[in-house]
């Protein structure tokens, strides 16, 4: 297993960050896994793909190098690193994929060998264009099908950092970062497990550290060594991330009783969750879910207490009864 030798001062002083750049590139994982007939059981991930796949398909098809880079670049084990540089704070998708075109070629080969695992390079891919070839791919995944969805799925981005920096308070580190994704958890003795990959341990005691969510189900680790800056990019809370499910998984009668939008508040909260949180994952405004809340709250359906700077709600048990009781047998938490 991949893991990072960390202090209590820079663990401390780590920070969650947004990053468009490595929103696009989860994306382009996505596309990347649909394209192979590997589409995942997430329903909003496969009405996305739906939208956008044919189009990045007939791309691929239209520009054989660029689909070698694809493959090369997404290794099983390894992601060429050119693709994936360290988000920077405030940084914008065009300053992100500026880095990436300034790539010296011959850094960029010698990161596709390493994701190559050992395999030859392609001779499509022995030629200095591959950097700016890369950042082309890159700007058509930003421009066709992530920045036409920025707002929502920042909103959703932000809430999912409002949840972590609260379980900070409750849990400490150790909480949060064994449920970042698969393969990330606390070992003890100040060492953070990055990943299950058989790859010597890394001491970064001293270093940034950095924490950034994206929607799709993916993740990475990433670094700049000469700046000592360290990256964890992990998906965002589910809760969040599969927002268009939960939404319609409100029951027809919770509905009737206490109104579509209101109900879907309450089903929401089987988890805690602020109102900047339910204001993401709803897409109802600030207002109308802050007097849902009030109503819910009069009512003894939910509850709520303080986290850090944020206020937190959830369902009580009185909530979880009429929750369970309007979507019928068998949906107890045993």
């Amino acid at each position: 297993m991949g893991w990072w030798q960390v202090n209590a001062d820079t663990l401390a002083g780590s920070r969650f960050l947004l990053s468009p750049l490595a929103e696009t590139f989860a994306s382009l994982q996505l596309l990347h896994r649909g394209a192979a007939g590997r589409l995942g059981a997430h329903p909003g991930e496969q009405a996305w793909l739906r939208a956008h796949l044919p189009a990045y398909r007939a791309l691929l098809a239209a520009e054989p190098a660029t689909a070698l880079l694809v493959r090369a670049g997404l290794g099983r084990d390894w992601i060429a690193d050119f693709l994936t540089p360290t988000p920077l704070d405030g940084e914008s998708f065009e300053e992100g994929v500026a880095r990436v075109r300034a790539t010296p070629p011959d850094e960029a080969r010698a990161h596709l060998r390493v994701s190559l695992g050992g395999r030859p390079l392609p001779a499509a891919l022995d030629r200095d264009d591959v950097p700016g070839r890369a950042a082309r791919l890159l700007e058509y995944v930003w421009g066709d099908a992530v920045r036409p969805y920025w707002d929502r799925r920042r909103r959703v981005l932000e809430a999912d950092v409002v949840a972590r920096t609260a379980q900070v308070s409750r849990g400490g580190w150790a909480a949060v970062l064994d449920a970042l994704r698969p393969g990330t958890r606390w070992l003890g003795e100040n060492r953070l497990q990055v990943n299950l990959h058989e790859y010597p341990p890394r001491e970064i005691s001293g270093a940034e550290l950095l924490f950034v969510p994206v929607t799709p189900r993916s993740g990475w680790v990433s670094w700049d060594e000469p700046a000592r800056r360290y990256a964890v990019v992990y998906p965002c809370a589910g809760a969040l991330a599969d927002d268009d499910e939960r939404r319609a998984a409100v029951p027809a009668g919770l509905g009737a009783l206490l109104g579509r939008a209101r109900a879907q508040v309450l089903v929401l909260l089987d988890s805690p969750l602020s109102t900047t949180q339910l204001t993401a994952v709803t897409g109802q405004g600030l207002g109308s879910v802050g007097r849902h809340l009030k109503v819910l709250l009069d009512c003894g359906l939910v509850e709520r207490r303080r986290a850090g700077r944020s206020v937190l709600y959830s369902r009580t048990g009185a909530g979880q009864v009429l929750v369970e009781a309007a979507a019928g047998p068998g949906t107890g938490r045993g």
